[in-house]
């Protein structure tokens, strides 16, 4: 496969895919700069970026309402203007994976099916970021997430399909719901433990997480078997300690073809001390399926044009197989200085 240099394209702070003509633009440039993937958004807030027979048949929103009324579908004109521009790889992110809305009463999926709603020791709902959570623990949401997934995988003409951060992904504090309590104690003999980052507590709920990888992982390749699973996850070990995701494990297992880790660091010092500890977290053999995430403004600090350049070089020194920025604005900002630096 030949280096990765994608871009992740977002509905929130980006105009990228209002219209259709945006779009085009946007797969252009993204040509014309050395780009040959990129990451539409496809699921937040609780509605997809495509029309879903799924989400219309249990929740009666065929598609996000900004699209509806426009009869678009996003993910197909990104398709076709990526193919157009020579863009081969169209990966649709699943960006909320297992949140299901920043409303506080969960948004319509939760007022819907209220027993998928994730619960924090106690009994509340599951508040994590600003964001109310499905319980990713729990089977039925589970294959609901999956059957969107592999709703995309069927109907699209695409290579892969992604999870981040948020799937598979369960905030520590979730898992104390009645159906995972009592399935604790089936398994255990005993309750959780009410401090929810128990070291013992953590590592069984992040096993289920990647026993659903693992089936997520099977049932794309069952629809044909050179899709691609990519997943972009928090930094390990922070991905386990605080979202349950045993990201080392899913290593190696080799459940993804494609690995992203969130390296959102303001410098270039940080930067590469994250990618230091790829070696000593995973197999070698999964070196060149890593393609670390960069952001062009990481936790509010503007990465500069020569960092970022010593970034891709670090990549390429350590054999990483790319690099995918967060996202597609961060490029245009600064009257593009960003794209001249790619050209050069």
């Amino acid at each position: 496969m030949e280096r990765l240099r994608g871009v992740w394209l977002t509905n929130v702070g980006s105009r990228v895919l209002h219209s259709r003509e945006a779009i085009v633009r946007a797969m252009d440039l993204l040509a014309q700069t050395g780009f040959n993937a990129v990451f539409p958004v496809v699921w937040n807030k609780g509605f997809t970026l495509y029309p879903s027979r799924i989400m219309l048949e249990l929740f009666g929103i065929e598609i996000d309402p900004l699209y509806a009324e426009a009869k678009r579908d996003p993910l197909a004109e990104v398709i076709e203007a990526a193919g157009r521009a020579g863009i081969r790889m169209v990966i649709p992110w699943f960006e909320y994976g297992f949140a299901s809305s920043p409303r506080s009463d969960g948004g319509h999926i939760l007022l819907t099916r209220p027993a998928w709603t994730a619960r924090v020791s106690g009994g509340a709902p599951l508040v994590k970021n600003g964001l109310v959570w499905m319980n990713a623990l729990d089977p039925e949401v589970q294959n609901f997430v999956l059957s969107l997934m592999l709703e995309v995988a069927t109907h699209y003409d695409i290579v892969g399909v992604q999870g981040d951060d948020r799937l598979p992904a369960l905030p520590v504090e979730g898992g104390y719901d009645p159906r995972t309590v009592e399935l604790f104690r089936e398994t255990t003999g005993s309750d959780p433990p009410g401090w929810a980052s128990e070291p013992g507590w953590v590592q069984w709920r992040a096993d289920r997480l990647t026993e659903f990888l693992g089936r997520l992982y099977t049932q794309i390749k069952s629809v044909r078997p050179e899709l691609l699973l990519s997943l972009a996850p928090s930094v390990y070990p922070f991905s386990l300690n605080h979202y349950l995701q045993d990201v080392a494990e899913w290593a190696r297992r080799g459940w993804f073809d494609l690995l992203h880790p969130q390296v959102y660091r303001e410098n270039f010092g940080q930067y590469r001390r994250e990618i230091d500890r790829f070696k000593r977290d995973f197999p070698p053999e999964a070196t060149g399926r890593i393609a670390p995430g960069i952001a062009f403004k990481a936790n509010g600090v503007e990465i500069g044009v020569d960092d970022v350049r010593r970034r891709i070089a670090l990549n390429c020194e350590r054999g990483l197989g790319g690099e995918v920025f967060f996202y597609f604005d961060g490029l245009c900002a600064n009257d593009g200085r960003m794209v001249k630096a790619f050209r050069d």
